[in-house]
Parts: C-alpha cells; structure tokens; sequence
C-alpha cells in the first residue's frame, strides 16, 4: 500500500476544482434568474459537498489501508454525487449560459455519432458497471494501492463514468440522442442485477483476496457496495419514474387542449 498518505496538495485540488464549478453553477444561475435552476442549486452543492467529503484527507488516508473506507468512498463517488449533480440539470444550464457561437459548436459537437454510442445506455452502464467487475475481479484494485496515478484516475473514472450512467438513465435534461423510457428502464434493471451480483461475488469471494484485508472486512465492504447501490439505484428509478409520469401528463395536457377535452365536459 502507500506508503505515505495522498498528498494534501492533490486534495486541495480537487476542492478547488469542484468549489469554482459550483460557483460558476451559481453565478450561470443567478444571470438567467431561472427559479428551476436556482431551486436546483443545492442539489449540485449537494453533490460538490459528497464529493469534497469523498476526497477529504481522513476519507482519502481510510480509503488506503481499509477495503471498508474504499467502498464507502466509490459509493459516494460513483453513485450519490453524480446523481445529485445530474438532477440539477448542469449540462442545460451550460449550454443556455455559453454565447452563440460556442452554444452552436457544442450543440453540433453532441449530434455527432459518437455522442450518440457514448451516451448510450447500454454504453454507460458498461462503463459503469463493467468498470466495477474489472476493478475488483481483476489485480487492478491492488495495482492502484500502489500507484497513485492510477488511483486518481479510477476516481476520476467513477465520478464520470457513474455521471454518465445517472444521466442516459434520468432522462433530466433535453437529449440530442434521446432514448425511450422502455429503453432506459430494461438497462436500469439490468445494471441493478449487475451491480448486486457483483456484491455477492465480493461477499462469496473475498474480492479483492488480499492478505492484509481480513474476511470480515471484505464482507463489510461488499454489503456496503450492495445496499448503498440499491438505495442509489432506487433513486435513480424514482427519478425516471417521475419524468414517465410528467411526460404522460404533459401530453395530455397538449391532447386535451387540442381537441377542446376541457370544454366538451363543461356542456
């Protein structure tokens, strides 16, 4: 394992980095004097603040030389914080917020192909949950106890990949590459099968079977990553739910406007 603990320079970093996106959250929001976005502010600071915790030096040193601490960290990491940030719709509000010209570009940009499969449901959940199967049934796990490098980057790649996954499943913002409810709901109850399977494996397993973690610890860790999926993952489903449910609402509103419902019953 490490010898010394994650510097506190990187640390500082990536509290730097999420309190001016939070800021730059803010600040788009207060200029468009949105109530939907300003009323979404503390979900987005909800989750900068999970994240701020995920990397904070007691988590970061627990994390290092316990299976128990790592797990609680990718929970936060991988599943409340981007899912409190997708909620707050953040890729809306930049789009509505860049100039003309660099709207467009973007606009254009997420229309190309690669956007399309890259946003994919099936693509996100595969990068999600595939990311997870190779990390703790592969040495991956225990090469990144000894190199910090790869370490940052697994962190990295659990907040954007379980951000990715949150927002093809949501369905929170306008889409260029929109996929159907049924679509999203089939990879959502897949990726929860996925996702508890894998946490049974640890549990049977001892995944990751290393020396220094006891079976107790493993076990702790592995029930930790199932009940902390499943209640990420029953938000996420109340989340799409809701936005089936608006969308009903919202047609019929249109249907019975157009063929004057509202006045028919009225005679």
């Amino acid at each position: 394992m490490h010898a010394a603990e994650t510097p506190t320079l990187i640390t500082s970093v990536f509290w730097l980095l999420l309190s001016v996106v939070t800021l730059l959250y803010y600040l788009a929001a207060r200029h468009h004097r949105s109530p939907r976005f300003l009323q979404r502010l503390p979900l987005f600071a909800a989750g900068s603040t999970l994240m701020m915790l995920a990397f904070s030096p007691p988590m970061m040193a627990w994390a290092h030389h316990d299976i128990r601490g790592h797990m609680v960290q990718h929970v936060l990491l991988g599943m409340f914080a981007p899912l409190a940030w997708v909620l707050a719709s953040p890729m809306t509000l930049a789009l509505r917020s860049l100039p003309a010209r660099y709207a467009r570009w973007s606009s254009n940009l997420l229309r190309h192909p690669f956007f399309f499969y890259l946003t994919h449901p099936i693509t996100a959940t595969l990068l999600n949950i595939g990311g997870m199967y190779l990390l703790y049934a592969t040495p991956l796990y225990q090469a990144s106890l000894n190199n910090l490098a790869l370490h940052l980057m697994i962190h990295v790649h659990f907040i954007l990949a379980g951000y990715l996954y949150c927002w093809s499943i949501a369905g929170c913002e306008p889409s260029f590459h929109p996929f159907s409810f049924k679509m999203r709901l089939t990879v959502l109850l897949f990726g929860i099968a996925a996702h508890s399977y894998l946490a049974k494996l640890m549990y049977i397993n001892l995944w990751p079977s290393l020396p220094f973690y006891s079976a107790d610890d493993l076990q702790t860790a592995a029930k930790i990553m199932y009940y902390g999926g499943d209640l990420a993952e029953a938000l996420l489903a109340i989340v799409l739910f809701n936005g089936w449910l608006e969308n009903n609402r919202k047609r019929l509103v249109r249907f019975s406007k157009r063929y004057h419902i509202e006045d028919a019953f009225r005679i």
